[in-house]
Protein backbone atom coordinates (compact mmCIF):
# COMPACT_ATOMS: atom_id res chain seq x y z
CA UNK A 1 0.00 0.00 0.00
CA UNK A 2 2.54 2.50 0.95
CA UNK A 3 4.23 1.63 -2.40
CA UNK A 4 1.37 2.60 -4.39
CA UNK A 5 0.86 6.01 -2.34
CA UNK A 6 4.97 6.70 -3.24
CA UNK A 7 5.14 5.94 -6.67
CA UNK A 8 2.19 3.86 -8.61
CA UNK A 9 -0.58 6.45 -7.89
CA UNK A 10 1.43 9.39 -8.32
CA UNK A 11 2.84 8.36 -11.94
CA UNK A 12 -0.36 7.12 -13.61
CA UNK A 13 -1.68 10.80 -12.21
CA UNK A 14 0.94 12.04 -14.61
CA UNK A 15 0.60 9.41 -16.93
CA UNK A 16 -3.35 9.81 -17.32
CA UNK A 17 -2.68 14.01 -17.57
CA UNK A 18 -0.36 13.72 -19.99
CA UNK A 19 -2.43 10.98 -22.47
CA UNK A 20 -5.36 13.52 -22.25
CA UNK A 21 -3.98 16.94 -22.11
CA UNK A 22 -0.67 16.88 -24.44
CA UNK A 23 -3.40 16.04 -27.53
CA UNK A 24 -5.20 18.50 -27.41
CA UNK A 25 -2.17 20.93 -28.80
CA UNK A 26 -3.32 22.04 -32.16
CA UNK A 27 -1.09 21.00 -35.21
CA UNK A 28 -1.08 23.77 -37.39
CA UNK A 29 0.65 23.55 -41.22
CA UNK A 30 2.83 26.53 -40.70
CA UNK A 31 5.13 24.22 -37.90
CA UNK A 32 6.66 22.78 -40.92
CA UNK A 33 7.07 25.70 -43.22
CA UNK A 34 10.66 26.19 -43.95
CA UNK A 35 11.85 23.10 -41.95
CA UNK A 36 14.05 21.04 -43.94
CA UNK A 37 13.25 17.58 -43.61
CA UNK A 38 14.51 14.06 -44.93
CA UNK A 39 12.07 11.46 -45.72
CA UNK A 40 13.25 8.22 -46.58
CA UNK A 41 11.07 5.37 -48.75
CA UNK A 42 9.37 8.01 -50.58
CA UNK A 43 9.30 6.74 -54.21
CA UNK A 44 5.58 5.73 -53.01
CA UNK A 45 3.30 4.73 -50.77
CA UNK A 46 3.26 6.27 -47.40
CA UNK A 47 6.62 8.15 -47.89
CA UNK A 48 5.63 9.28 -51.27
CA UNK A 49 2.18 11.18 -49.72
CA UNK A 50 4.29 12.04 -46.60
CA UNK A 51 6.51 14.16 -49.35
CA UNK A 52 3.50 15.90 -50.66
CA UNK A 53 2.10 16.72 -47.73
CA UNK A 54 5.26 18.52 -46.37
CA UNK A 55 5.71 19.82 -49.70
CA UNK A 56 2.45 21.50 -49.39
CA UNK A 57 3.10 22.87 -46.02
CA UNK A 58 5.98 24.68 -47.36
CA UNK A 59 8.82 22.59 -45.92
CA UNK A 60 12.54 22.11 -47.64
CA UNK A 61 13.07 18.34 -48.76
CA UNK A 62 15.58 15.46 -49.67
CA UNK A 63 13.78 12.24 -50.57
CA UNK A 64 15.12 9.21 -50.95
CA UNK A 65 14.73 5.49 -52.53
CA UNK A 66 16.24 2.91 -54.30
CA UNK A 67 14.48 4.17 -58.00
CA UNK A 68 16.01 7.16 -59.50
CA UNK A 69 13.31 7.58 -62.03
CA UNK A 70 10.30 7.59 -59.88
CA UNK A 71 12.35 9.89 -57.44
CA UNK A 72 12.49 13.02 -60.01
CA UNK A 73 8.53 12.38 -60.69
CA UNK A 74 7.98 12.71 -56.81
CA UNK A 75 10.39 15.66 -56.18
CA UNK A 76 8.93 17.19 -59.32
CA UNK A 77 5.47 16.97 -57.97
CA UNK A 78 6.48 18.00 -54.57
CA UNK A 79 8.22 21.59 -56.45
CA UNK A 80 4.38 21.60 -58.61
CA UNK A 81 2.69 21.87 -54.26
CA UNK A 82 4.82 24.50 -52.99
CA UNK A 83 7.76 22.74 -51.26
CA UNK A 84 10.64 25.31 -50.29
CA UNK A 85 12.96 22.90 -52.23
CA UNK A 86 13.16 19.61 -52.91
CA UNK A 87 15.89 17.00 -53.86
CA UNK A 88 16.38 13.23 -54.35
CA UNK A 89 19.40 10.83 -53.36
CA UNK A 90 18.82 7.53 -55.14
CA UNK A 91 20.09 4.52 -53.51
CA UNK A 92 19.44 1.35 -51.19
CA UNK A 93 19.41 1.41 -47.71
CA UNK A 94 21.22 -2.22 -47.48
CA UNK A 95 24.28 -0.27 -47.88
CA UNK A 96 25.05 1.11 -44.45
CA UNK A 97 27.75 3.11 -45.86
CA UNK A 98 24.99 4.72 -48.52
CA UNK A 99 22.91 5.38 -45.77
CA UNK A 100 25.59 7.17 -43.28
CA UNK A 101 26.48 9.09 -46.68
CA UNK A 102 23.15 10.23 -47.58
CA UNK A 103 22.25 12.33 -44.39
CA UNK A 104 25.65 14.44 -45.02
CA UNK A 105 24.64 15.11 -48.44
CA UNK A 106 21.24 16.08 -47.69
CA UNK A 107 22.59 17.89 -44.89
CA UNK A 108 24.44 20.16 -47.32
CA UNK A 109 21.85 20.49 -49.79
CA UNK A 110 19.35 22.03 -47.25
CA UNK A 111 21.93 23.90 -44.87
CA UNK A 112 20.97 21.49 -41.72
CA UNK A 113 18.01 19.38 -40.42
CA UNK A 114 15.15 19.62 -38.56
CA UNK A 115 13.29 16.01 -39.47
CA UNK A 116 14.60 12.69 -39.93
CA UNK A 117 11.20 10.40 -41.40
CA UNK A 118 12.89 6.85 -41.57
CA UNK A 119 10.43 4.98 -43.66
CA UNK A 120 11.65 2.35 -46.06
CA UNK A 121 11.32 -1.11 -45.41
CA UNK A 122 12.84 -3.85 -47.37
CA UNK A 123 10.29 -6.62 -49.48
CA UNK A 124 8.87 -9.12 -47.71
CA UNK A 125 6.05 -11.36 -48.16
CA UNK A 126 3.11 -12.98 -45.98
CA UNK A 127 4.73 -16.55 -45.60
CA UNK A 128 4.84 -19.10 -42.87
CA UNK A 129 8.40 -18.90 -41.51
CA UNK A 130 10.31 -22.02 -42.04
CA UNK A 131 14.62 -21.35 -42.08
CA UNK A 132 15.21 -18.37 -44.46
CA UNK A 133 17.94 -17.12 -42.20
CA UNK A 134 18.52 -14.72 -45.11
CA UNK A 135 14.73 -13.08 -44.80
CA UNK A 136 15.19 -12.45 -40.97
CA UNK A 137 19.10 -11.01 -41.48
CA UNK A 138 17.98 -8.70 -44.25
CA UNK A 139 14.62 -7.83 -43.34
CA UNK A 140 16.53 -6.67 -39.88
CA UNK A 141 19.43 -4.73 -41.49
CA UNK A 142 17.30 -2.87 -43.67
CA UNK A 143 14.10 -1.92 -41.53
CA UNK A 144 15.99 -1.49 -38.19
CA UNK A 145 19.57 -1.12 -38.38
CA UNK A 146 19.75 1.16 -41.38
CA UNK A 147 17.49 3.29 -39.32
CA UNK A 148 19.97 3.45 -36.20
CA UNK A 149 22.72 4.53 -38.97
CA UNK A 150 21.35 7.18 -40.45
CA UNK A 151 19.52 8.58 -36.90
CA UNK A 152 23.18 8.54 -35.70
CA UNK A 153 24.16 10.18 -38.87
CA UNK A 154 21.77 12.72 -38.47
CA UNK A 155 22.16 13.79 -34.53
CA UNK A 156 24.26 16.36 -34.39
CA UNK A 157 21.64 18.36 -37.20
CA UNK A 158 19.28 17.25 -35.00
CA UNK A 159 20.70 18.80 -31.83
CA UNK A 160 21.72 21.63 -33.71
CA UNK A 161 18.21 22.57 -34.72
CA UNK A 162 16.60 20.92 -31.78
CA UNK A 163 14.61 18.75 -34.36
CA UNK A 164 12.99 15.24 -34.70
CA UNK A 165 13.41 11.60 -35.05
CA UNK A 166 10.11 10.03 -37.35
CA UNK A 167 10.29 6.27 -37.22
CA UNK A 168 7.42 4.48 -38.83
CA UNK A 169 6.67 1.25 -37.32
CA UNK A 170 3.77 -0.68 -37.23
CA UNK A 171 1.11 -2.69 -35.21
CA UNK A 172 3.43 -5.76 -35.97
CA UNK A 173 5.91 -3.74 -33.89
CA UNK A 174 3.83 -4.37 -30.37
CA UNK A 175 1.95 -7.61 -31.23
CA UNK A 176 2.69 -10.79 -32.65
CA UNK A 177 0.83 -11.89 -35.61
CA UNK A 178 1.39 -15.26 -38.37
CA UNK A 179 3.03 -14.50 -41.64
CA UNK A 180 5.29 -12.24 -40.87
CA UNK A 181 7.73 -13.03 -38.04
CA UNK A 182 11.38 -11.33 -39.93
CA UNK A 183 9.32 -8.06 -40.51
CA UNK A 184 7.82 -8.24 -36.88
CA UNK A 185 10.87 -8.72 -35.30
CA UNK A 186 12.35 -5.56 -37.24
CA UNK A 187 9.74 -3.12 -36.16
CA UNK A 188 9.64 -4.43 -32.63
CA UNK A 189 13.61 -3.79 -32.63
CA UNK A 190 12.59 -0.38 -33.54
CA UNK A 191 10.46 0.60 -30.03
CA UNK A 192 12.90 -1.52 -27.89
CA UNK A 193 15.86 0.72 -29.46
CA UNK A 194 14.00 4.11 -30.12
CA UNK A 195 11.88 4.55 -27.20
CA UNK A 196 15.18 3.33 -24.49
CA UNK A 197 17.39 6.40 -26.84
CA UNK A 198 14.12 8.58 -25.62
CA UNK A 199 14.73 8.02 -22.27
CA UNK A 200 18.37 8.82 -23.16
CA UNK A 201 17.66 12.02 -24.51
CA UNK A 202 15.34 12.30 -21.86
CA UNK A 203 17.99 12.08 -18.91
CA UNK A 204 20.73 13.97 -20.91
CA UNK A 205 18.35 16.97 -21.34
CA UNK A 206 18.66 16.05 -25.64
CA UNK A 207 15.87 18.38 -26.83
CA UNK A 208 15.30 15.55 -29.94
CA UNK A 209 12.19 14.03 -30.14
CA UNK A 210 11.31 10.58 -30.83
CA UNK A 211 8.27 9.73 -32.14
CA UNK A 212 7.40 6.07 -33.17
CA UNK A 213 4.64 5.58 -35.66
CA UNK A 214 2.67 2.48 -34.98
CA UNK A 215 0.69 1.66 -38.17
CA UNK A 216 -2.26 -0.23 -38.75
CA UNK A 217 -2.99 -1.62 -42.45
CA UNK A 218 -2.99 0.89 -45.11
CA UNK A 219 -4.07 1.02 -48.82
CA UNK A 220 -0.29 1.02 -50.40
CA UNK A 221 0.16 -1.00 -53.60
CA UNK A 222 2.51 -2.89 -51.66
CA UNK A 223 0.54 -3.99 -49.27
CA UNK A 224 -2.52 -4.68 -50.74
CA UNK A 225 -0.48 -6.99 -52.80
CA UNK A 226 0.88 -8.50 -49.70
CA UNK A 227 -2.67 -9.59 -48.22
CA UNK A 228 -4.21 -9.99 -51.23
CA UNK A 229 -6.73 -13.48 -50.65
CA UNK A 230 -4.90 -14.03 -47.40
CA UNK A 231 -5.73 -10.93 -44.65
CA UNK A 232 -9.67 -10.34 -44.72
CA UNK A 233 -9.21 -6.67 -43.19
CA UNK A 234 -10.17 -3.00 -44.17
CA UNK A 235 -7.37 -0.85 -44.77
CA UNK A 236 -7.07 2.72 -44.10
CA UNK A 237 -6.02 5.92 -46.47
CA UNK A 238 -2.52 6.43 -46.99
CA UNK A 239 -2.74 10.21 -47.36
CA UNK A 240 -4.94 10.54 -44.26
CA UNK A 241 -1.91 8.46 -42.58
CA UNK A 242 0.80 10.68 -43.97
CA UNK A 243 -0.57 13.48 -42.36
CA UNK A 244 -1.32 11.86 -39.17
CA UNK A 245 2.25 11.26 -38.64
CA UNK A 246 3.46 14.70 -40.02
CA UNK A 247 0.94 15.78 -37.01
CA UNK A 248 2.45 13.50 -34.39
CA UNK A 249 5.81 14.75 -35.19
CA UNK A 250 5.33 18.03 -35.51
CA UNK A 251 3.79 18.15 -31.91
CA UNK A 252 6.81 15.83 -30.91
CA UNK A 253 4.55 12.76 -29.59
CA UNK A 254 5.95 9.87 -28.53
CA UNK A 255 3.58 7.72 -29.97
CA UNK A 256 0.98 7.85 -33.24
CA UNK A 257 -1.49 5.38 -33.78
CA UNK A 258 -3.30 5.26 -36.84
CA UNK A 259 -5.31 2.31 -38.12
CA UNK A 260 -9.09 2.05 -38.79
CA UNK A 261 -10.15 0.55 -35.10
CA UNK A 262 -10.50 2.85 -31.73
CA UNK A 263 -9.27 0.33 -29.69
CA UNK A 264 -6.03 0.16 -31.48
CA UNK A 265 -4.07 3.30 -29.54
CA UNK A 266 -5.83 2.18 -26.38
CA UNK A 267 -5.08 -1.28 -26.16
CA UNK A 268 -1.33 -1.32 -27.22
CA UNK A 269 -0.70 2.27 -25.91
CA UNK A 270 0.66 0.07 -22.78
CA UNK A 271 0.06 2.33 -19.65
CA UNK A 272 1.37 -0.34 -17.71
CA UNK A 273 4.59 -0.28 -19.20
CA UNK A 274 4.97 3.42 -19.16
CA UNK A 275 4.88 3.25 -15.44
CA UNK A 276 7.22 0.51 -15.49
CA UNK A 277 9.52 2.46 -17.13
CA UNK A 278 9.36 5.60 -14.51
CA UNK A 279 9.47 3.63 -11.79
CA UNK A 280 12.45 1.98 -13.21
CA UNK A 281 14.07 4.94 -13.94
CA UNK A 282 14.59 6.23 -10.44
CA UNK A 283 16.66 3.36 -9.89
CA UNK A 284 19.43 5.58 -12.57
CA UNK A 285 22.00 7.29 -11.19
CA UNK A 286 21.52 10.38 -13.52
CA UNK A 287 24.29 12.78 -12.56
CA UNK A 288 26.52 10.06 -13.98
CA UNK A 289 24.86 9.24 -17.28
CA UNK A 290 25.15 13.04 -17.78
CA UNK A 291 28.67 13.58 -16.79
CA UNK A 292 29.33 10.22 -19.74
Amino acid sequence: MAFMKKYLLPILGVFLAYHYYSANEEFRPEMLQGKKVIVTGASKGIGEAMAYQLAKMGAHLVVTARSKETLKKVVSHCLELGAASAHYIAGTMENMTFAEQFVAKAGKLMGGLDMLILNHITNTSLTLFSDDIHLVRRSMEVNFLSYVVLSAAALPMLKQSNGSIVVVSSKAGKMANPLIAPYSASKFALDGFFSSIRKEYSVTNVNVSITLCILGLINTDTAMKAVDGILNMDASPKEECALEIIKGAALRQDEVYYDNSIWTALLLGNPGRKILESITLRYYNVDKLIKN
